[in-house]
Protein backbone atom coordinates (compact mmCIF):
# COMPACT_ATOMS: atom_id res chain seq x y z
CA UNK A 1 0.00 0.00 0.00
CA UNK A 2 1.16 3.46 -0.51
CA UNK A 3 -1.74 5.99 1.77
CA UNK A 4 1.18 8.60 2.21
CA UNK A 5 3.95 10.58 0.17
CA UNK A 6 6.54 12.97 0.62
CA UNK A 7 7.50 15.62 -2.19
CA UNK A 8 9.67 18.61 -1.61
CA UNK A 9 11.59 18.97 -4.91
CA UNK A 10 10.63 22.45 -6.60
CA UNK A 11 8.81 22.75 -9.50
CA UNK A 12 11.88 23.76 -11.58
CA UNK A 13 13.97 20.62 -10.57
CA UNK A 14 10.74 17.88 -11.28
CA UNK A 15 9.97 19.93 -14.82
CA UNK A 16 14.08 19.08 -15.07
CA UNK A 17 14.33 15.54 -14.11
CA UNK A 18 11.65 14.50 -16.04
CA UNK A 19 12.11 16.46 -19.20
CA UNK A 20 8.46 18.27 -19.34
CA UNK A 21 7.76 20.29 -22.23
CA UNK A 22 4.61 22.02 -20.77
CA UNK A 23 3.29 22.34 -17.40
CA UNK A 24 -0.02 23.51 -16.10
CA UNK A 25 1.28 24.08 -12.79
CA UNK A 26 2.45 27.17 -11.23
CA UNK A 27 3.84 25.84 -8.04
CA UNK A 28 3.62 21.82 -6.50
CA UNK A 29 2.50 21.02 -3.61
CA UNK A 30 4.96 20.62 -0.93
CA UNK A 31 5.38 18.17 2.33
CA UNK A 32 3.32 15.24 2.85
CA UNK A 33 0.87 14.41 0.17
CA UNK A 34 -2.69 11.86 1.09
CA UNK A 35 -5.51 10.35 -1.21
CA UNK A 36 -8.21 13.05 -2.12
CA UNK A 37 -5.19 15.65 -2.18
CA UNK A 38 -4.35 16.96 -5.87
CA UNK A 39 -1.14 15.87 -6.68
CA UNK A 40 1.20 16.66 -9.72
CA UNK A 41 1.75 14.03 -12.20
CA UNK A 42 3.79 14.03 -16.05
CA UNK A 43 1.23 12.50 -18.30
CA UNK A 44 1.94 12.00 -22.12
CA UNK A 45 -1.21 13.26 -24.63
CA UNK A 46 0.80 14.69 -27.38
CA UNK A 47 4.05 15.95 -25.11
CA UNK A 48 5.05 15.73 -21.67
CA UNK A 49 2.66 17.98 -19.59
CA UNK A 50 2.95 18.09 -15.80
CA UNK A 51 -0.50 18.42 -14.48
CA UNK A 52 -2.89 18.19 -11.36
CA UNK A 53 -4.34 14.74 -10.87
CA UNK A 54 -6.87 14.19 -7.57
CA UNK A 55 -5.38 11.25 -5.69
CA UNK A 56 -8.30 8.39 -5.81
CA UNK A 57 -8.96 6.89 -9.39
CA UNK A 58 -12.64 7.40 -10.49
CA UNK A 59 -13.05 5.08 -13.06
CA UNK A 60 -14.77 6.98 -16.38
CA UNK A 61 -17.58 4.54 -15.91
CA UNK A 62 -18.11 5.44 -12.36
CA UNK A 63 -21.50 6.38 -11.37
CA UNK A 64 -20.53 7.56 -7.93
CA UNK A 65 -17.20 9.82 -7.47
CA UNK A 66 -17.05 8.22 -3.75
CA UNK A 67 -15.57 5.02 -5.18
CA UNK A 68 -11.88 7.22 -5.94
CA UNK A 69 -11.76 7.06 -1.98
CA UNK A 70 -11.01 3.20 -2.15
CA UNK A 71 -8.86 3.29 -5.22
CA UNK A 72 -5.90 5.32 -4.57
CA UNK A 73 -3.44 1.79 -5.02
CA UNK A 74 -3.65 -0.33 -8.10
CA UNK A 75 -1.87 -3.55 -7.65
CA UNK A 76 0.49 -4.24 -10.48
CA UNK A 77 -0.41 -8.17 -10.67
CA UNK A 78 -4.10 -7.16 -11.62
CA UNK A 79 -4.22 -3.91 -14.11
CA UNK A 80 -5.00 -5.93 -17.18
CA UNK A 81 -7.85 -7.77 -15.40
CA UNK A 82 -9.76 -5.32 -12.69
CA UNK A 83 -12.14 -3.34 -14.99
CA UNK A 84 -11.20 -0.18 -12.97
CA UNK A 85 -7.78 0.27 -14.43
CA UNK A 86 -7.67 -1.73 -17.80
CA UNK A 87 -8.40 0.77 -19.99
CA UNK A 88 -6.08 3.33 -18.20
CA UNK A 89 -3.00 0.23 -18.26
CA UNK A 90 -3.47 0.44 -21.53
CA UNK A 91 -4.23 4.45 -22.64
CA UNK A 92 -3.55 6.27 -19.44
CA UNK A 93 -0.27 6.00 -17.48
CA UNK A 94 1.41 9.14 -15.71
CA UNK A 95 4.67 9.41 -13.49
CA UNK A 96 3.64 10.93 -10.16
CA UNK A 97 7.04 12.54 -8.09
CA UNK A 98 7.70 11.33 -4.91
CA UNK A 99 11.08 12.45 -2.84
CA UNK A 100 9.89 9.43 -0.55
CA UNK A 101 6.95 7.50 1.35
CA UNK A 102 5.63 6.28 4.87
CA UNK A 103 4.84 3.29 6.32
CA UNK A 104 3.77 2.36 10.02
CA UNK A 105 5.82 0.68 12.99
CA UNK A 106 5.05 -0.63 16.12
CA UNK A 107 1.58 -1.22 18.00
CA UNK A 108 -1.70 0.50 17.57
CA UNK A 109 -2.08 4.43 19.40
CA UNK A 110 2.28 3.72 19.45
CA UNK A 111 3.06 3.84 15.54
CA UNK A 112 6.66 5.09 14.45
CA UNK A 113 6.39 6.80 11.22
CA UNK A 114 9.14 5.43 8.70
CA UNK A 115 10.06 7.25 5.64
CA UNK A 116 11.46 4.99 2.81
CA UNK A 117 13.54 7.33 -0.29
CA UNK A 118 16.27 6.84 -2.83
CA UNK A 119 19.97 6.27 -1.31
CA UNK A 120 20.70 8.57 -4.53
CA UNK A 121 18.58 11.60 -2.72
CA UNK A 122 16.28 13.51 -5.17
CA UNK A 123 12.95 13.12 -6.73
CA UNK A 124 11.75 9.61 -8.35
CA UNK A 125 8.84 8.85 -10.16
CA UNK A 126 5.91 6.12 -9.24
CA UNK A 127 4.31 4.42 -11.49
CA UNK A 128 0.34 6.12 -12.05
CA UNK A 129 -3.01 5.72 -14.11
CA UNK A 130 -5.04 8.19 -14.66
CA UNK A 131 -8.11 8.83 -15.72
CA UNK A 132 -10.79 11.85 -16.65
CA UNK A 133 -14.29 11.21 -14.87
CA UNK A 134 -17.61 13.46 -15.95
CA UNK A 135 -19.96 14.55 -13.47
CA UNK A 136 -23.79 14.99 -14.87
CA UNK A 137 -22.88 18.54 -14.31
CA UNK A 138 -19.92 20.52 -14.62
CA UNK A 139 -16.03 20.31 -15.77
CA UNK A 140 -14.58 16.80 -16.00
CA UNK A 141 -12.18 15.43 -12.42
CA UNK A 142 -8.70 14.21 -13.45
CA UNK A 143 -7.86 11.42 -10.84
CA UNK A 144 -5.07 9.37 -10.16
CA UNK A 145 -3.90 5.81 -8.90
CA UNK A 146 -0.39 4.78 -7.21
CA UNK A 147 0.40 0.96 -8.54
CA UNK A 148 1.81 -1.27 -5.75
CA UNK A 149 3.77 -4.52 -6.15
CA UNK A 150 5.48 -6.84 -3.57
CA UNK A 151 7.71 -5.34 -1.52
CA UNK A 152 11.25 -5.46 -1.44
CA UNK A 153 13.74 -6.95 1.26
CA UNK A 154 14.01 -4.03 3.11
CA UNK A 155 9.98 -2.68 2.93
CA UNK A 156 9.06 -6.41 3.59
CA UNK A 157 9.59 -6.28 7.47
CA UNK A 158 7.13 -3.39 7.82
CA UNK A 159 4.37 -3.70 4.59
CA UNK A 160 3.54 -6.63 2.18
CA UNK A 161 3.21 -4.05 -0.41
CA UNK A 162 5.05 -1.61 -1.59
CA UNK A 163 4.95 1.07 -4.90
CA UNK A 164 6.28 0.70 -7.74
CA UNK A 165 9.13 3.02 -8.70
CA UNK A 166 10.50 3.49 -11.59
CA UNK A 167 14.33 3.42 -12.52
CA UNK A 168 14.76 5.85 -14.88
CA UNK A 169 15.12 3.54 -17.72
CA UNK A 170 11.35 2.54 -17.56
CA UNK A 171 10.27 5.75 -17.28
CA UNK A 172 10.18 6.63 -20.94
CA UNK A 173 8.40 3.21 -21.90
CA UNK A 174 5.63 3.41 -18.82
CA UNK A 175 4.71 6.49 -20.45
CA UNK A 176 4.74 5.80 -24.09
CA UNK A 177 1.39 6.11 -25.54
CA UNK A 178 2.17 4.05 -28.14
CA UNK A 179 2.53 0.78 -25.66
CA UNK A 180 -0.39 -0.36 -25.09
CA UNK A 181 0.59 -4.11 -24.64
CA UNK A 182 -0.16 -5.16 -21.24
CA UNK A 183 2.90 -7.93 -21.75
CA UNK A 184 5.16 -5.76 -22.72
CA UNK A 185 4.53 -3.11 -20.02
CA UNK A 186 3.74 -5.70 -16.82
CA UNK A 187 8.00 -6.55 -16.48
CA UNK A 188 8.59 -2.52 -15.42
CA UNK A 189 6.35 -2.93 -12.41
CA UNK A 190 8.72 -4.57 -10.14
CA UNK A 191 10.01 -3.91 -6.69
CA UNK A 192 13.06 -1.38 -6.30
CA UNK A 193 16.16 -2.63 -5.91
CA UNK A 194 16.58 -2.43 -1.43
CA UNK A 195 20.23 -1.39 -2.02
CA UNK A 196 18.80 1.59 -4.13
CA UNK A 197 17.04 2.68 -0.69
CA UNK A 198 17.43 3.85 2.80
CA UNK A 199 14.81 3.67 5.51
CA UNK A 200 14.49 6.10 8.47
CA UNK A 201 12.50 7.56 11.04
CA UNK A 202 10.20 10.32 10.19
CA UNK A 203 8.80 12.72 12.66
CA UNK A 204 5.61 12.19 14.44
CA UNK A 205 2.42 13.12 12.06
CA UNK A 206 -0.12 15.35 13.87
CA UNK A 207 -3.08 13.86 16.07
CA UNK A 208 -5.58 12.81 14.55
CA UNK A 209 -3.74 11.95 10.95
CA UNK A 210 -4.72 9.03 9.20
CA UNK A 211 -1.60 5.99 9.74
CA UNK A 212 -1.10 3.17 8.04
Amino acid sequence: MCGRYLLLTDLSEVLAHFEVETSDLAALPAGDLVPGQTVPAVIHDGGKRLVSLRWGLIPAWAKDPAIGRKLFNARAETLAEKPSFREAFKRRRCLIPADGFFEWTGQKGKKQAVRFSLASGGPFAFAGLYESWRPPSGEPIRTCTIVTTAPNALIAPIHDRMPVILPRSAEAPWLDPAVRDPAALQPLLRPYPPEGMVMEPHFPFAPGVPQG
